[in-house]
């Protein structure tokens, strides 16, 4: 019977343990923005577009974030359309993304899912299935705007606020 209670007494603690971890680790992440604890995690705020309605980091890393509307669109370079849907989802650890899910490219009549993001030194790599593309760091220093990406300076009025598409 001794045992018995140690055993419970040990397994209360544990939980106990486990949950507050877990709220230590939600409390610490709820006063920083999502593009803040993408540079705590080694990347550039320039990866998420502008219109972050909330996110939600689990303390293994798992997140979710989600965006105002129906998702975002824009052009990286006048060669790659981006699509982000309103939901994201994925695993971060310092350096790299894994298992992304809801962030698309557009390539000839194609969209393809970015499944997997890698900081390597100042590039990002974007990774769909086996195929890469590298980008220099310093490029997605800003977040894009929703249908005028990095380049908003000669769209439209009505372009220029965060929009959803």
């Amino acid at each position: 019977m001794t045992k018995n209670h140690h055993l419970v007494g040990l397994l209360l603690f544990l939980t106990a343990a486990a949950i507050a971890a877990t709220v230590s680790a939600a409390a610490a992440a709820g006063n920083l923005t999502v593009y803040e604890m993408l540079e705590r995690y080694k990347f550039s705020r320039g990866i998420l577009p502008q219109g972050v309605r909330r996110y939600v980091l689990h303390p293994d890393g798992s997140f979710e974030v989600f965006f105002q509307g129906g998702g975002c669109e824009f052009r990286v370079g006048g060669r790659y359309l981006l699509r982000y849907e309103s939901r994201i989802a994925g695993t971060a650890r310092a350096g790299s993304i894994r298992g992304l899910q809801g962030v698309s490219v557009k390539v000839l009549f194609l969209w393809l899912g970015i499944d997997e993001v890698d900081r390597a030194g100042d590039q990002l790599s974007f990774h769909v299935g086996p195929l890469a593309a590298s980008f220099p760091l310093r490029k997605f220093a800003q977040s894009p705007r929703c249908r005028c990406g990095f380049d908003c300076a000669g769209a439209g009025a009505g372009d220029a606020s965060v929009a959803a598409s």
